[in-house]
Formats: structure tokens, C-alpha cells, sequence
């Protein structure tokens, strides 16, 4: 089959590539905005470098490099600090899946294996609190009062549910309606996660009696579950992704936890408690919302711990005449 070579540049088969992701690969919405972002920091160092018009044919090996040069200099606005390697290769992937889409179009380009990714870590570490830090952080909110109260119930919720915190401010208060006697013991919702993928959350009692007391002192119409008690009546209540930080880390502080404590331990804490109790990888997947079992496989520090102490308890060589 022979390829054709457009006579388009680059950045003007931005579109085609984004409708391409969405149609043919099924990202969701928020993964395209990723994109796009990641997208436009290409964009800008073509332009910077006069190379704006450069079609996909005209694309080398020396034009990436350069770019990943770039890549490896660039500040983080926020930190100060050069990008992370993990960093770069987003930027480096989209690039990769660009030169995919411009094969599966049959436009002549680089191939995407010359795309190299920067090297880093082979294992990522993560951080998580045991079940005594958990407790600690949760007994900290004061919950005589409507902020200690609600922040009580957040607490409980990102625990019980090992939710990300994107998916917990968008919970809307209609999705935890009690609805019979069983619904007090254990209630599953649907949430809409990463990717727009849809998947099941579990309450368990206890955080579904947080969020009943919660509920209860809510006079107001606002749809959101959790909400603000500051600013304009005339705007949104909904806590913002920040505010749940903020509060996270202001209990962390009270309940005297490791200052790393942000919202996504907790997603942590919730699966190393989930494998500490003998729950299969793959069941703690579909927990999590992982698309990919290697996701998930961050955890396996857990189970590699958790299987040595089965061999040194049941494996049977210690019978056995020496």
C-alpha cells in the first residue's frame, strides 16, 4: 500500500486527530481535553521554531529530538522545578499516537517507534496510610457542627469508596436517596469515571449514616452532595476538586498523619486495605475504575508482602524431615 503525503500541516490535522480519538478509540471527553492540552505544547514549539507549516512527510528524527530537548528544559510553572519524566511522556505518547493516526491514514510520516520516551523509575511508590491513620483521620472532623459534619461524611465517602476526588465532587445528592431498609446496611451507586467510563461504588453503613446526618441539616436546593457554607447564594455550592484537598490535608494536620495525606491516599488506603484483606488485583480493578490490570499493579508491593506471609504460614516444607 503506498502512502500519501499530505499536503496539510501538521497542526491543521489537529481536528481530524481528536474526532479520531473520540469516534474510533472512545475517549471520553475529558481525556480529548487532555489531549489537546498535551497537543498544544507541540504546537507551540513548532511555531517557536518557524515550523508551523511543517507537513507530517517533513517531519525527522532530529525535529523529535529537539523536541525532546525542550521537553527536558521546560519549567513547571507551578513547582519551578524542570517537567518530571513522567511528565514528558505524556507529552512524548501523544506525539506517538499522532504518528499513529497519520499511519492509520495512510499519510506518509515517521514511523512512531522512533519516538523514544524518556527513561524513569521502573516502580512507581505510592502512598497510603494504614487502617490506625485512617481512624485517625477520621474521628478528627468536629461534628457538633455543619462544616465538621459534612467533612466527616467526605472523609468517609473517598474511604469507603476508594473514589478520585473528580468523581466524588461530582456526586449529586439524589444518588444517595435511601430508598429501603436495605439501603441503611450497604447502598452502590453509579458514578460516570475517568474516561467516562461508568462503573459501581459501594457505600458502606457507616458512611451511608455520616451522610444521613449530613443530609439532614440541608435546607437548601442546591443539587450538589457536598457543598459549601461560604461565598454567593447565587452560584454554584459545589466543593471544588482544591477545596477537598484543603480539607483533607487541614484534617491530616489535626489528626497528627503523615503530611503527604491528600485525597488520593485515601484512593490508596483504600485499595491497600481492600488487598490486605485477600481481595484478588483484578477484583480491586474494577473497584478503582482501572482500565488496565497494570494500573493497578502499583499495588503489588501489597500482595508481594501478603504472599510471603501465606508461604511462611501454610507452605508445608517446614513438615518435612530434614
Amino acid at each position: 500500500m503506498s502512502l500519501n503525503k499530505s499536503d496539510k500541516a501538521i497542526v491543521k490535522h489537529f481536528t481530524d486527530f481528536l474526532e479520531y480519538l473520540e469516534i474510533e478509540k472512545g475517549l471520553g471527553n475529558k481525556t480529548q481535553e487532555t489531549y489537546y492540552r498535551l497537543l498544544n505544547k507541540f504546537s507551540v514549539w513548532l511555531k517557536v521554531n518557524k515550523l508551523e507549516n511543517i507537513k507530517p512527510h517533513e517531519l525527522t528524527s532530529k525535529h523529535i529530538w529537539d523536541y525532546r530537548v525542550f521537553l527536558s528544559r521546560n519549567i513547571n510553572k507551578n513547582t519551578k522545578q524542570p517537567l518530571k519524566k513522567t511528565t514528558q511522556n505524556h507529552y512524548l505518547i501523544i506525539l506517538r499516537n499522532l504518528l499513529n493516526f497519520f499511519a492509520d491514514r495512510d499519510i506518509l510520516c515517521l514511523p512512531a517507534e522512533k519516538i523514544k520516551l524518556a527513561k524513569q523509575p521502573k516502580e512507581r511508590s505510592i502512598k497510603f496510610l494504614n487502617l490506625e491513620q485512617v481512624e485517625r483521620l477520621l474521628l478528627a472532623p468536629n461534628t457538633k457542627n455543619l462544616i465538621g459534619l459534612r467533612d466527616k461524611a467526605i472523609l468517609e465517602t473517598l474511604f469507603s469508596t476508594g473514589m478520585r476526588v473528580a468523581e466524588l465532587v461530582s456526586l449529586d445528592r439524589d444518588q444517595v436517596k435511601i430508598k429501603s431498609e436495605e439501603d441503611t446496611k450497604e447502598l452502590e451507586i453509579s458514578i460516570i469515571g475517568k474516561g467516562d467510563k461508568p462503573r459501581t461504588v459501594y457505600l458502606s453503613e457507616r458512611t451511608i449514616d455520616w451522610l444521613k446526618k449530613y443530609l439532614e441539616t440541608r435546607t437548601d436546593q442546591e443539587k450538589a452532595l457536598f457543598i459549601h457554607y461560604r461565598g454567593s447564594r447565587h452560584s454554584s455550592l459545589r466543593l471544588t476538586p482544591r477545596s477537598i484537598e484543603n480539607i483533607v490535608k487541614k484534617y491530616a494536620i489535626l489528626a497528627g498523619i503523615p503530611i503527604f495525606t491528600v485525597p488520593h491516599t485515601l484512593r490508596h488506603s483504600f485499595a491497600t486495605d481492600l488487598l490486605n484483606n485477600g481481595v484478588d488485583l483484578r477484583v480491586v480493578q474494577e473497584f478503582l475504575g482501572h482500565q488496565s490490570i497494570a494500573t493497578t499493579q502499583i499495588y503489588t508491593h501489597v500482595v508481594s508482602k501478603r504472599l510471603k506471609e501465606i508461604h511462611k504460614k501454610f507452605h508445608s516444607d517446614k513438615k518435612l524431615k530434614s
